[in-house]
């Protein structure tokens, strides 16, 4: 069985993508599960500062590797390569189509490859890393849109994350003590400090490197979805993963 990974900058809409390729699937007799790719999202207790999928997004597609890493624990490339190796693993033995998505592109080469690291960080990117050769089977896609309104995209996301309690989060895990790798969260420092245009502009200068990763990677399938809903893209991403799999 093929495995799906979904990749784009914050804020393209990586999560609505995935739950509407997952409904469409399951149309046709398939247990689609997401694997999470995102560096920050592990992190127990800050779902709405990373972004994690809603409770209402996950009953609609199982996420796995999100929210399970103490937020005082350190955690990288080297602690997440195995897990993620193993879920894919265990989905594919299972019959279920694995859905890589996120937006670390470190994180997506580990889930999808096998990697020789000593050390790295979360958001550390080396385009030698990337190749061709997956670990199984894998249809790779990438998302992006017209830079403008992706930036519009960004700032009222930004908005929202604190609108729903990113601060308050924050305020917790910075009374826990977060490890060096947590404090990494986009927006953890500004949220704190009540400085919302500084996030949105971290984040935009994040989607802007996300774009740059996105273009070293070989075999992507670009999708401009400047004017294409969640499901019109899911059903590009369908049928091409239907032509895979004759």
């Amino acid at each position: 069985m093929t495995v799906v990974a979904i990749f784009g900058p914050t804020g393209v809409g990586k999560t609505g993508v995935a739950i509407e390729l997952a409904e469409k699937l399951r149309e046709r007799g398939e247990d689609p599960v997401a694997i999470s790719c995102d560096a920050l999202q592990v992190y127990e207790g800050l779902a709405t500062l990373t972004g994690v999928a809603s409770p209402g997004e996950q009953s609609k597609l199982e996420h796995k590797l999100v929210g399970f890493v103490p937020v005082t624990e350190a955690f990288n490339v080297g602690n997440y390569m195995p897990l993620a190796h193993a879920e894919i693993d265990a989905a594919l033995a299972a019959g279920r189509r694995p859905i890589v998505v996120g937006g670390t592109g470190l994180y997506l080469r580990a889930a999808l490859a096998e990697l020789s690291l000593v050390k790295a960080e979360p958001e550390a990117e080396d385009s030698e890393l990337w190749s061709p050769e997956t670990r199984h089977p894998t249809v790779l896609f990438g998302l992006d849109m017209d830079r403008e309104e992706l930036y519009r995209r960004i700032d009222a996301r930004t908005e929202a994350i604190v609108a729903a309690g990113a601060r308050e989060e924050v305020v917790r895990a910075e009374a826990a003590g977060p490890s060096r790798t947590a404090r990494k969260a986009l927006g953890f420092d500004e949220v704190l400090a009540g400085d919302v245009e500084l996030m949105q502009k971290r984040s935009r200068n994040y989607a802007r490197r996300q774009l740059t990763w996105m273009r070293k990677i070989p075999n992507l399938r670009w999708i401009d979805r400047t004017d294409l809903s969640n499901a019109d893209i899911a059903a590009q991403i369908s049928a091409e993963v239907d032509t895979r799999s004759r």
